[in-house]
């Protein structure tokens, strides 16, 4: 068995460090750079997409494979924030070293109409307690509650509807009450005004959060709260599109920045996520170019996201560059080697 061994520079924290993996002959890993393991806090194994939009799609198998895809990118601990139930759960039960660490919400959490129809099971209002108490019964870490969301009709959002919230905040609060009494926590989807209202009232996680305001942050940052911002789903630029996509985009952006400069000083956990359509590598960079300075960018994708996801970082899990991120962000998205769980992968 081989020892594979890493001289360079760690990041985030910017220290020199000499480092062993395994035991036997040694090997020097190639690179001059490393992270810890990446951490992809907001993901969905078991979603794809096609010209109709997003689904939930393909089996255990190919769940494994997005897994080693993930992995093989540097990512060694992902939060599944809803999908097919019965495989990101028991993906979250049954850890194995060649795969990254698995938390998973189990289902995602919307009445029907107010959510992608081919991505979820609907759940009323009268059903949501007893579907959260489910989750957690399985096993689920996080629920996913899908907060607001447009009008829906049979192939999808319905244009030009208005976000409107999916369930009474009230019975949203008697949800985040169940949930933590059970020792879970709760991530929100959310791109309107009731951000505020899901803050006051003890959701753990915002998820895209593009309404969030400075003092939302402020609150949710007092109480050690979490927001993933997905800028690859919420404003980076996608082919063909029309000039009014654009310009609203580009509103977004400019406001998302602002409020992620603020979102450091209130002392807010900002994680990165991949969503259905980038990847952990890609959110550090818009990060980068959107309020985070490359250190703080690095460490939501690492040490924060292991901390406040209550990860146990086995000390075996690192990924190394041939040039430095912070000078060179591109370099994050084609590693030199991978360690996984402290066996080289890549």
């Amino acid at each position: 068995m081989t020892t594979w061994t890493f001289d360079g520079v760690s990041l985030p924290v910017d220290k020199s460090v000499r480092l062993r993996f395994g035991t036997g002959d040694q090997e020097k890993l190639p690179g001059r750079f490393a992270l810890p393991g990446l951490v992809d806090a907001h993901c969905h194994l078991t979603v794809a997409a096609d010209e109709q939009g997003p689904l939930l799609a393909g089996g255990e198998a190919e769940a494994v494979a997005r897994l080693d895809q993930l992995a093989q990118a540097g990512v060694s601990a992902v939060r599944d924030v809803g999908g097919q139930r019965e495989i990101t759960l028991e993906l979250a039960r049954s850890p194995r070293e060649d795969r990254p660490i698995v938390l998973a919400a189990g289902r995602f959490l919307a009445p029907k109409g107010r959510y992608f129809p081919r991505m979820h099971d609907p759940v009323e209002a009268d059903e949501l307690l007893s579907a959260v108490e489910a989750e957690l019964d399985d096993g689920a870490t996080w629920v996913k509650l899908v907060a607001d969301f447009p009008a829906v009709g049979p192939e999808g959002p319905i244009r030009g509807s208005a976000i409107e919230p999916t369930y009474e905040i009230k019975l949203v609060e008697q949800v985040v009450g169940a949930v933590h009494a059970k020792g879970g926590r709760v991530a929100a989807h959310t791109n309107s005004a009731i951000v505020s209202d899901l803050i006051r009232v003890g959701v753990d996680s915002i998820e895209h959060g593009t309404s969030i305001t400075e003092q939302d942050l402020e609150i949710l940052g007092a109480r050690g709260g979490a927001w993933t911002p997905t800028l690859s789903a919420s404003i980076d630029a996608r082919p063909n599109e029309t000039l009014e996509r654009r310009e609203r985009r580009l509103t977004t952006a400019k406001y998302l920045t602002g409020m992620l400069e603020l979102a450091e000083r209130y002392g807010v956990t900002v994680l990165t996520g991949s969503d259905v359509v980038g990847s952990v590598a890609r959110e550090i960079e818009l990060l980068t170019q959107h309020g985070l300075d490359v250190t703080q960018a690095m460490a939501a994708a690492t040490t924060k996201a292991w901390d406040y996801l209550g990860l146990l970082d086995d000390g075996g899990n690192l990924v190394t560059y041939d040039e430095d991120p912070r000078e060179h962000p591109e370099t994050l998205a084609t590693p030199a080697a991978v360690i996984l769980h402290g066996h080289r992968i890549r």
